[in-house]
């Protein structure tokens, strides 16, 4: 056995961003997932066996406007457990492909479906992105410094936190209940959705009094001098993430330790009334000496005092490197499968693999 998910079968009707990446996870954990992609040159998010997003998967090409690769495709579908699709809203219903048309030769399939918006409202059919869904859900007004506007999250924020991580707990929830009623489901896994799930703790500050609308001006978002990063001598950064008190006396006492003055008066921790003047101390503190002087100063300290890595540092890191954090995959640098298992870990994933022998060849890995 290798993974917890081995034996899963799993389909991907060749999206970007949200389903390829869930189908990654899956695979990471042991699943058999079957991509299927649009014959022609690639689109954005995807360059074939190249992409190692797409790692431990197999990449099948069919044209769901045929006839032929319609029919295909339902016959994966009557054997598969999951079918991950990332279209828009009527897209697969237009292809016959839909949730009834699937489910119709496979009762028990979890078909889960994956949009920016969800499967109605007024912008259901509407294109967007990570940005978009992450400022209609209220994260972008949060994040950044202010007055300057709010920067673009990676697309870590609904792509993959709203969008990938909820499609795989719907997935796995959806199988688990297959196995008490023995019926498949259809998931309609909106990344708005998702976001706003992961804004749950600030909504819950902001319903107490303690979040403002104010970027940069609350506890998490660095208005906190003791929660924010910091230019160091030499043009590195530091994270400094000393939230409880007795963090915060871990940095006091380790920045005393290197020689530098406490502010006078110290301003009490939580009082933003004394924040700027504990952040211009910190700023002159961290800005005297480099960014691997203090993350070696504070090492193995509960200061909450770490270097901010660029790519190629990553790495090296010594905790990254004891986990096994990132791994090797034909010479490219990338996230191991996680999380860890104690009975079922799953191998090292392998790359993207082109199934040459077309429908024929899954179907006889796959038996009824």
């Amino acid at each position: 056995m290798s993974g917890p998910l081995t034996g899963l079968r799993v389909v991907e009707l060749g999206g970007i961003g949200p389903a390829p990446h869930a189908g990654m996870v899956l695979a990471g954990l042991g699943a058999d997932v079957v991509r299927v992609q649009r014959p022609g040159p690639g689109r954005l998010g995807s360059w074939g066996p190249a992409d190692h997003l797409l790692r431990g998967m197999r990449l099948l090409t069919l044209d769901l406007k045929s006839g032929t690769g319609r029919e295909e495709l339902l016959a994966l579908a009557a054997r598969a457990d999951v079918l991950l699709e990332g279209f828009r809203p009527g897209v697969a219903e237009r292809l016959g492909l839909g949730p009834d048309d699937c489910r119709s030769v496979n009762p028990r399939l979890v078909y889960a479906r994956v949009t920016g918006y969800g499967q109605e409202g007024p912008l259901a059919g509407t294109a967007g992105h990570d940005l978009n869904y992450a400022a209609l859900s209220g994260a972008l007004h949060a994040i950044g410094a202010d007055p300057a506007p709010p920067p673009p999250p990676l697309n870590l924020v609904a792509d993959y936190g709203g969008g990938s991580m909820l499609l795989v707990t719907g997935v796995l929830a959806a199988l688990w209940e297959r196995q008490r009623s023995g019926q498949g489901q259809v998931l309609d896994v909106a990344m708005l959705d998702g976001v706003s799930l992961l804004l749950q703790q600030f909504w819950s500050l902001r319903a107490l009094g303690l979040w403002s609308d104010r970027r940069s001006a609350n506890l998490l978002d660095g208005g906190a001098p003791f929660y924010a990063t910091y230019r160091c001598a030499d043009g590195g950064y530091l994270a400094v993430g000393a939230l409880e008190p007795e963090f915060f006396a871990a940095l006091i006492d380790g920045l005393s330790r290197a020689g530098v003055a406490p502010a006078d008066p110290m301003p009490a921790q939580y009082d933003p009334s004394g924040w700027p003047v504990l952040r211009e101390w910190l700023t002159a503190a961290f800005g005297a000496r480099s960014r691997d002087h203090w993350a070696e100063h504070f090492a193995g300290t509960d200061a909450c005092v770490t270097p901010v890595l660029s790519w190629p540092e990553v790495a090296g890191h010594p905790q990254i490197a004891a986990r096994g954090t990132l791994v090797e995959i034909d010479g490219v640098i990338q996230a191991a499968p996680a999380p860890r298992f104690s009975r079922t870990a799953p191998v090292t994933p392998a790359a993207p693999q082109v199934v040459e022998g077309g429908v024929a060849e899954i179907l006889a890995g796959w038996p009824r």
